[in-house]
């Protein structure tokens, strides 16, 4: 599988011919130097709950690109009421099945309005089990005992975690989310674009290495292998 990262929490996988989009906050967005979200394509795009900076491209790409969007009932309402059609709602819940594969949405601890301050549903996080391996994406979450569950589901070649802490987990607590979920190789997201998640990349890479486990940082714009 291919990841593309464009920065904050926003990125690419590509599995089984399709391309899935996560979060996609490119507009505004300090940490996406370079990157422009009309040149970005879709199949499907997820997305983890409704804050401005998970949610800011959704409408511009789905309606440009024709991608199915996978969020909440919430999301979905809101984005069916910015002109996108093309919704799938999701929930906690079992396993959906998708062309590439199939995913769940799993629990993820966290806040979720829209940007205007309206409820936009729970957030979430997600587990995917494909024909090329198995992976998880965190959403904006805490370290949480939930995490537990996901090896009861899925057999993990790496995961995507939030480490900047302050809103979400820190690199301290995605070691012990990377023991939880039984993976040691894990991609870092939600760091440096604002003040508040600034973080010492060199020495959260070190603390992975020594817990014997990988944390990839792929810089903006770069696609790596997984």
């Amino acid at each position: 599988m291919n990841f593309t990262y464009y920065g904050h929490a926003t990125f690419n996988i590509d599995v089984q011919g399709k391309k899935i989009l996560f979060d996609p906050f490119i507009t505004g967005n300090p940490a996406a130097v370079g990157i422009n979200a009309n040149d970005i394509e879709a199949d499907f795009i997820f997305i983890s709950h409704g804050h401005g900076d998970h949610i800011g491209d959704a409408v511009s790409i789905a309606k440009r690109t024709g991608a199915t969007c996978v969020c909440s009932p919430e999301v979905a309402a809101w984005l069916n009421n910015q002109g996108v059609e093309n919704c799938l709602m999701m929930n906690h819940g079992g396993y959906i099945n998708f062309p590439f594969g199939k995913a769940r949405g799993v629990n993820a601890i966290h806040s979720s309005s829209f940007p205007d301050g309206t409820y936009a549903g729970n957030p979430m996080g997600f587990v995917f089990s494909t024909p090329e391996g198995d992976f998880y994406y965190a959403g904006d979450t805490a370290l949480t005992m939930d995490m537990q569950l996901i090896p009861l589901w899925a057999k993990l070649s790496f995961a995507i975690l939030p480490i900047g802490g302050h809103f979400t987990m820190d690199s301290a607590d995605a070691i012990h989310a990377s023991d939880f979920i039984k993976c040691s190789k894990i991609v870092g997201i939600h760091y440096d674009t604002f003040g508040y998640i600034k973080i010492d990349k060199d020495a959260a890479v070190k603390s992975f290495a020594d817990a014997s486990k990988t944390l990839l940082l792929p810089t903006v714009g770069e696609t790596i292998e997984l």
